[in-house]
């Protein structure tokens, strides 16, 4: 890309509401921090058409067979290691479908290497490295919108085939982009200016909320706002588990829980087997042939009943 100026970036320049920060009392310095947060809900309203295309770009590519990949260096990309880090637990979800990378590998998780952001070479090698190819989703996170690393990478994504996706705090006329979907939240100077862990990491998280819930409730691993794809794997999840069982159902606690163990600790094969009175293998393979949707897994096991009682 072009050279830019990056002092002249919006997430580089000076907040005129918090000039003189260091001079504030403390719940002064807490209001100014609300009232620039605000400005994250009204980013993300402001972004709603290209988020609404990244959710059903990601989700027919996903549905394909891809993968989708979330690229950024520091806390860009902490972010996407996140968000993807959380799509396991909550929509049980195998770990390499959501996939996050993050310049300088594990170790910038917990240490900060940003130098490494400088290298596109690098951005576009991990691409490679992937096994990237023309089914997956590749979203380039950078609040500024220009680091190198990320640019690298969605360069060789597209050169992949791969879908695009960018997502930057800077309009478009400072930092031009070629993607599938170009996703600018503008939350306009920090609070402490160029410090984009702060409104533009908020903003970034919300985006990353809404992109990965509303992927899953399309590939059909939610029914109504419950999660019923959710992983067994601790005592809280198995309590939520019962919980979904006995709203979603006519059972107690005791026959919910009985029902989880017999479905295999799954709990859409456990609606299934009991709003249809079938067994879990019908139920799993009913689920099967709907691609994991619970809402027509249910439908067509009722009027296959009804149609086998007749």
């Amino acid at each position: 890309m072009t050279d830019i100026n990056r002092g002249h970036l919006l997430t580089e320049q000076n907040n005129p509401h918090s000039r003189n920060l260091d001079q504030l009392s403390t719940l002064e310095l807490v209001d100014v921090f609300n009232r620039e947060d605000q400005r994250t809900v009204e980013a993300i309203a402001h972004a709603r058409t290209a988020l609404a295309q990244a959710i059903n770009l990601t989700a027919a590519s996903l549905r394909d067979g891809g993968r989708l990949f979330y690229v950024g260096a520091g806390t860009s990309g902490r972010l996407g290691v996140l968000d993807a880090a959380e799509c396991p637990p909550t929509f049980c979800t195998p770990p390499e479908l959501v996939q996050g990378i993050i310049a300088g590998g594990a170790a910038s998780l917990l240490r900060s290497s940003e130098a490494l952001e400088d290298e596109a070479e690098a951005g576009a090698e991990t691409i490679i490295d992937h096994k990237v190819t023309r089914r997956d989703v590749v979203v380039g996170i950078t609040a500024g919108g220009t680091t190198p690393y990320v640019h690298g990478a969605l360069r060789a994504a597209k050169q992949c085939g791969a879908d695009t996706i960018f997502m930057a705090c800077v309009p478009a006329e400072q930092v031009p982009v070629e993607a599938d979907v170009d996703i600018r939240l503008i939350v306009g100077p920090e609070v402490l200016a160029g410090s984009t862990r702060l409104k533009a990491g908020t903003v970034t998280k919300l985006a990353l909320n809404i992109l990965s819930t509303g992927v899953m409730v399309k590939l059909g691993k939610v029914y109504g706002n419950r999660m019923v794809d959710v992983a067994v794997t601790n005592t809280k999840l198995r309590d939520r588990a019962i919980r979904i069982l006995c709203d979603l159902t006519d059972l107690d606690r005791t026959e919910a829980g009985d029902l989880l163990e017999r479905s295999g600790l799954q709990v859409k094969v456990a609606l299934v087997m009991h709003l249809t009175s079938v067994d879990q293998q019908t139920a799993e393979t009913a689920l099967a042939e709907q691609n994991g949707d619970l809402r027509s897994a249910l439908a067509n096991t009722k009027q296959s009943t009804s149609q086998s009682a007749i």
